[in-house]
């Protein structure tokens, strides 16, 4: 199985260009920073001159002597690289320190100067906001109390202030701790729990008992348990913890203590079930909502509602939940439609049609199945002209996409992106377009297809949809009988197109492939000889990669919905998934328990339909392509070894 596809330093699947005695030079004082050697620093820096990562070299020396009481040499850095990325990062750096130093007036003076400030600089800013008595920072904090559930430490005496000016009631301090056990994050719950008033903070090994030990919790406690708010909440808080192995066992207890508690805390008990048992594709996963009744359901326990409904084909909850969603939530592409289609059930058409309207033309999963309800084939936007000489040249020359190609050719990919995407802010289509090409040219094609992916009136399909390899690719797709689009979608989402892409699970290449996989998949089409380092040879990942894809399709009704979330996620996932009956193929994905999963297999059936335009003149239907997903079966798989 994999999941994060993060990318980090990975080799450049390009002919590296040559490094010259400046690289080896940068690297050395890269080296030298990272041990802490100042004086290898210093020589390093003599022998950059003008190399285009000089910048970053002098940043490190910055870095090292950040504690000084003279900031002469960081605010002349600052100013000479203003707007620049590494200069946002090293004031982002200063900040924190100047914070932990509680030296407010320079926190004030340089925090204003920050593009795009992460959340603990920005608590380091509320902090020096907080010490000249500014209010108006609680405000803004307050809307952060529900959703931050995770916060930075440099947050943490911002929240305590909210708590302290009371701002902050007891109901919205349990609200916030049953969200952090929502979201598995009880050490955070046990900490949020310690602004209640002393008497009423839960006992700490009572806390642990009923997240740690749920069921002997629940069995063993004292008769007037329920006597107290924090008994009852700490029930219902081991029931939610329950229903994290098996959501009916959940409900069998909570069904024996319901009576005991109030309103709140046993419709939140009930919301945690639901949710679980939704996510599980459990029948009783609506009934469980509806006692619930009036209890605020997070972001995901909401969307997980629709979902169970879509599964029910509940039309009436489809449309009466998102309804109910906050607007920014109501507003994303997946729920303006399924709020179409829950209205187009029951023939109020027009309503329905106005919503996709909204979100037809986008070139993404829901955007093609509004066009399609709109009876509107999707089509490829004409190309946009050719960047021009001039345009070609200042992308050549803007110094952060240079400072990206630069740590491209050291293959430092983390850097090299962090740069390449900062270059990008604020720029208009036909820059952008320029740095896509640049981007194709020297082969970056992850970089090409992000690149171009940000345009907003004037496109280019082929480089959104590159389609590099294609020698290799579409001959290995046809001889396994593969749609080559589906294979390219696929490969799109899997890699970019980075030969030896690797993942942090471990899967490599074009296709991603895990060592266990790869060897398995040798093994059954007879290639013999296959040492693991060949995963990251093009062809052979390709055919390794094609030969699985063809297998796990055998495997599961030659369906590319189901194949695509096996390929992700493994073939016996992909096949619990299934409903006990036949399941329209949008649903299938959109119901989809693991968010990586279905988020991928939503961009690959996507990518496909573009793909399809490119190869064959005209763009397939998505909703052919996602079909119907047949009903589950008891008979087992028809590879039981299959990975």
């Amino acid at each position: 199985m994999k999941f994060c596809l993060i990318l980090v330093g990975l080799a450049l699947p390009i002919s590296v260009i040559a490094q010259g005695s400046g690289d080896s030079d940068f690297l050395t004082a890269r080296e030298a920073f990272q041990v802490g050697d100042s004086n290898k620093l210093e020589r390093a820096i003599d022998q950059l001159g003008q190399h285009e990562l000089a910048a970053y070299a002098e940043n490190y020396r910055l870095r090292m002597g950040m504690e000084k009481d003279d900031p002469s040499g960081l605010r002349d850095f600052l100013r000479r690289n203003d707007g620049s990325y590494v200069a946002e990062k090293l004031r982002a750096d200063w900040i924190r320190s100047l914070g932990k130093r509680l030296a407010w007036d320079e926190v004030d003076a340089e925090f204003p100067k920050l593009l795009a400030p992460e959340a603990d600089v920005t608590c380091y800013s509320e902090q020096a906001r907080l010490a000249r008595f500014d209010k108006k920072v609680l405000g803004e904090a307050e809307k952060r109390w529900l959703t931050m559930l995770e916060p930075p430490e440099p947050c943490r005496p911002v929240f305590d202030a909210l708590v302290a000016n009371q701002r902050i009631t007891n109901d919205e301090i349990w609200q916030r701790a049953r969200r952090q056990i929502e979201a598995n994050r009880p050490s955070r719950a046990k900490t949020t729990l310690d602004y209640l008033p002393e008497n009423q903070i839960p006992d700490s090994r009572s806390f642990d008992s009923a997240i740690g030990s749920a069921m002997s919790y629940l069995v063993r406690q004292p008769a007037n348990w329920s006597a107290t708010r924090t008994g009852r909440e700490l029930a219902a808080i081991a029931v939610a913890r329950l229903a994290t192995n098996d959501p009916r066992i959940a409900a069998d207890e909570l069904d024996k203590i319901k009576d005991r508690l109030h309103d709140a805390e046993r419709q939140w008990a009930w919301s945690q079930i639901a949710l679980l048992g939704a996510r599980r594709h459990l029948p009783e996963a609506l009934g469980w909502y509806a006692n619930a009744d009036q209890t605020p359901l997070s972001h995901e326990g909401i969307q997980w509602k629709v979902r169970a409904a879509l599964r029910t084909q509940d039309w009436g909850v489809v449309r009466t939940t998102i309804e109910a969603m906050p607007a920014e939530l109501a507003a994303k592409p997946e729920w303006i439609y399924w709020l179409g289609r829950a209205l187009k059930s029951t023939g109020r058409t027009p309503e329905a049609n106005a919503l996709f309207d909204k979100i037809a033309g986008q070139p993404n999963f829901y955007g093609n199945l509004a066009d399609e309800e709109l009876d509107r084939q999707i089509t490829l936007p004409p190309n946009a002209k050719e960047p021009t000489l001039e345009e070609t040249s200042a992308a050549s020359d803007n110094p952060g996409i240079r400072r990206a190609l630069a740590f491209f050719r050291l293959d430092l990919r983390t850097e090299a992106v962090r740069e390449w995407n900062w270059a990008l802010r604020g720029m208009n289509d036909r820059e952008l377009l320029a740095a896509a090409n640049l981007a194709k040219r020297k082969q970056i094609w992850d970089r090409a297809i992000n690149t171009a992916d940000r345009t907003r009136h004037e496109h280019d399909y082929s480089l959104r949809f590159l389609a590099p390899f294609g020698d290799t690719v579409r001959p290995a797709a046809h001889n396994q009988s593969l749609d080559d689009a589906w294979v390219y979608g696929l490969m799109r989402q899997e890699s970019r197109f980075i030969t030896n892409a690797k993942s942090t699970v471990g899967a490599s290449g074009l296709m991603q492939l895990m060592p266990a996989t790869a060897k398995w998949v040798a093994k059954k089409i007879g290639l013999r000889d296959f040492k693991r380092h060949r995963v990251n040879d093009t062809e052979t990942n390709v055919l390794l990669g094609t030969s699985y894809m063809r297998l796990v399709m055998e495997n599961l009704d030659n369906h590319p919905v189901l194949a695509s979330a096996a390929y992700n996620a493994g073939p016996g996932r992909a096949k619990k998934w299934r409903a006990d009956q036949p399941l329209e193929g949008a649903i299938y994905a959109e119901t989809i328990p693991f968010s990586e999963t279905r988020d991928y297999v939503k961009k690959v059936m996507s990518n496909a339909v573009y793909y399809s335009a490119q190869f064959n003149g005209k763009a397939d239907s998505l909703k052919t392509r996602l079909g119907v997903v047949g009903a589950r079966t008891s008979e087992g798989m028809k590879d039981a070894d299959l990975p």
